[in-house]
């Protein structure tokens, strides 16, 4: 399913890069499988196993308290014309192999990635199971200093030279930061981009949209 169509029945019916953080003392360990059961009010999302994620290379720690914010990002990949969940799926292995391999982190830095065609995928494994749970979140590896209080989301795509999101992918970023608020008791106002703490051009053009993100992510459904 493509376009902005599909997009909208997919979002009536669900309802409504940095340095690793070292572990903190005490954290919890994501043990647990994954649950299969969205809660109401969930956009689609499909979990790490749904895209075949590779599994971290130990186990992720999760912080016994609610994100305090969320900070958006962009993965600074191809702007694809591909907006297939195929290609959603495809983009998640490439960022976990990047965050793996090239970085040698545990496991994705992000919680979560938004493809350009609207589909959301889980990133760090125990991300999904922590954000339905809405009492904890796992430990991130996404922006330097925010890692232990905050929810990192990512969109497909480069946008620092010009380009802006597709309406598909902008919905499904707003269904997100608006079931994270929601689930996390986040105010939208504490919706950041990754440019407000540090020199980076990340995330672009989303960083200019950052109010108009906050404004439709605490505005209710319908």
């Amino acid at each position: 399913m493509n376009g902005e169509k599909s997009l909208h029945r997919r979002l009536l019916l669900a309802g409504a890069a940095g340095l690793a953080a070292a572990a903190l003392p005490g954290a919890a360990r994501a043990g647990a499988p994954d649950t299969d059961e969205p809660e109401a009010g969930e956009p689609d999302i499909d979990g790490t196993r749904e895209w075949n994620a590779r599994p971290p290379r130990e186990s992720v720690d999760v912080l016994p308290y609610r994100p305090s914010g969320i900070v958006v990002h962009h993965t600074a990949s191809p702007n694809t014309s591909d907006f297939s969940r195929a290609r959603a799926h495809a983009h998640a292995r490439w960022v976990q192999d990047v965050h793996l391999d090239d970085n040698e982190w545990i496991d994705t830095g992000y919680h979560f990635l938004v493809s350009r065609g609207g589909w959301i995928t889980e990133g760090r494994h125990g991300s999904l199971r922590a954000l339905r749970g809405g009492d904890d979140f796992v430990l991130g590896a996404h922006t330097v200093g925010q890692n232990v209080r905050t929810l990192g989301i990512a969109a497909e795509g480069s946008y620092h030279t010009g380009a802006t999101p597709p309406q598909a992918q902008w919905k499904a970023l707003v269904a997100l930061c608006a079931y994270a608020c929601a689930r996390y008791g986040v105010r939208a106002e504490q919706i950041r981009g990754h440019a407000d703490f540090g020199g980076t051009l990340c995330p672009g053009a989303l960083q200019d949209m950052l109010p108009r993100l906050r404004d439709e992510a605490a505005a209710p459904p319908g």
